[in-house]
């Protein structure tokens, strides 16, 4: 911290900090600003300088203390001054102070580390409180009222885009949307702790170009990520607590500062969401300015008041997702077919896979999300059992859907519209990866489902859900598909056209 070379004659300050090295070395570069410095290693001792004589500004230093022992002291020793002079200083990563004190009383605050300029100014405006004019506080008034017109606007859309969480986009892209909105908001970014502990970036809203998955060199696993111990938002998630950079420097990480300079993003706001029943914040809401904003207690307020919302309706989203799942294992088991544990039989198993069908498509149109179906069948699988007997015809077909299905992920559902034909519907997975897919499945089955025999071969249509398009007009396209596969040769893939 350098030296102070202004002086302010006559006032009387008050230092608070448990460490005797921060007090020495606040004393050395601010004692001469004052015409007396006092110090206090604790807020019982501040009380009593307080009540022993008179102080202009008291300056308590935050950070290295434990918030949830010594918020309580703090808080009463804010609401003791009345509204006169105070001065907190607070790291960017332990900004939560910031918003749990203003709920004491009024306060000023710099987050550090602060230069020179930073400090000085910091002083002077806490200084100047108490001679604020009428004028002054009328224009803090109406200020202050177009603040909060504008936080209720907010939230309110927010709400509205939060009422159905199954809409489309799902609720973390709607969350984006809706906080990009906000004045002076550049970029803003929903991150969801996953499922094994780690976080991952869930949406973003960009108005400045951002691209966080690539400034954060990955998209998910991001608690391991290069910039996990300055990246505000993952700090939140992690700690669970409020971060504020409001300077893209004091992240202490030249890179990452340069990056946010040059998108012209002057402060990093993050928020995290609510915590799950092992303690942990389930993610965190981060908000870039393109200026910097002296938020107010409403503000931060505010800014919580939408974390909660933003986590209950991510609850309720996961809860459809989870009834949804449950509803789809249900209607597996009630119609699994014993001979091939493959869904369905005739009729009422190509009724069952319609109805997947239109389900996943429905879950793909909420969440933008690609969705693309894989239709194969079985080559001279009749001609095959009649030679070698029912019961190895049975054979034959189970070994065949075992190697297919080895190549399916969880999400992906098989199955069966015919004797002879099955379907793949591929959550998540856009044409081209579906083609791979189909590929391996092509040469798993030709090599492991024939049993050495060169009677038995598969071909394969590939088709990619349309836009707008329902489920019998993609499988009218994926038979035609299949059938291409079929006149090309044994054993072809065919990718269906658009229409």
């Amino acid at each position: 911290m350098a030296a102070l070379t202004e002086l302010i004659p006559g006032n009387v300050a008050l230092f608070v900090h448990p460490d005797g090295a921060r007090r020495a070395e606040f004393a050395q570069a601010c004692g001469a600003r004052f015409g007396r410095l006092l110090m206090a290693d604790n807020a019982a001792g501040a009380l009593a300088e307080l009540k022993r004589q008179r102080v202009d500004v008291l300056i308590v230093d935050v950070g290295g203390r434990g918030r949830e022992a010594d918020l309580a002291a703090l808080g009463e020793l804010v609401r003791a001054r009345c509204g006169a002079a105070i001065l907190i200083l607070c790291p960017f990563d332990g900004a939560a102070w910031i918003a749990d004190l203003m709920a004491f009383g009024p306060l000023h605050y710099l987050i550090t580390p602060v230069a020179d300029a930073e400090l000085q100014d910091g002083l002077e405006r806490a200084l100047r409180q108490n001679a604020a004019d009428a004028r002054a506080q009328q224009a803090e008034a109406q200020a202050k009222e177009k603040e909060l017109r504008e936080l209720l606007a907010i939230q309110r859309s927010l709400q509205r885009a939060l009422a159905d969480p199954a809409a489309a986009g799902g609720v973390a892209r709607q969350a984006s949307l809706a906080l990009c909105a906000f004045p002076g908001v550049r970029h803003s970014s929903v991150f969801l702790r996953q499922a094994r502990g780690d976080l991952k970036l869930a949406a973003q809203e960009s108005r400045n170009h951002i691209d966080l998955e690539r400034l954060l060199r990955r998209e998910d696993r991001l608690f391991q990520s290069p910039l996990r111990e300055v990246f505000p938002a993952v700090l939140a998630a992690a700690g669970g607590a409020l971060v504020w950079l409001d300077a893209p420097e004091k992240c202490g990480h030249g890179e990452l500062a340069a990056c946010l300079r040059e998108k012209d993003v002057q402060m990093v706001l993050a928020v995290p969401l609510a915590r799950d029943a092992a303690g942990l914040a389930r993610g965190a809401l981060c908000l870039m300015f393109g200026e910097h904003i002296r938020l107010s207690r409403e503000q931060l307020a505010c800014f919580a008041s939408l974390a909660q919302t933003v986590s209950a309706a991510l609850a309720m989203e996961a809860l459809l997702l989870r009834n949804e799942e449950l509803a789809e294992r249900l209607a597996r088991l009630e119609s699994a077919d014993g001979a091939d544990g493959v869904e369905g039989g005739a009729a009422a198993a190509r009724r069952q896979g319609e109805h997947c069908l239109s389900r996943e498509i429905g879950r793909a149109r909420r969440y933008a999300l690609p969705l693309t179906l894989i239709s194969f069948d079985i080559g001279n699988l009749r001609e095959a059992g009649a030679k070698a007997g029912h019961a190895d015809g049975a054979r034959i077909l189970r070994s065949a859907l075992a190697a297919a299905q080895a190549k399916l992920r969880g999400a992906d559902s098989l199955v069966r519209m015919s004797d002879e034909e099955f379907l793949i519907i591929a959550p998540h997975t856009a044409a081209d990866d579906a083609l791979k897919m189909a590929d391996k499945i092509r040469s798993t089955v030709v090599g492991a489902g024939s049993a050495g025999r060169d009677d038995l071969s598969i071909s394969l249509g590939v088709a990619q859900v349309g836009a707008g398009e329902n489920g019998a007009a993609v499988l009218r396209r994926l038979d035609a598909a299949l059938h291409r596969a079929r006149r090309a040769g044994p054993n072809q893939v065919a990718l269906a056209t658009m229409q």
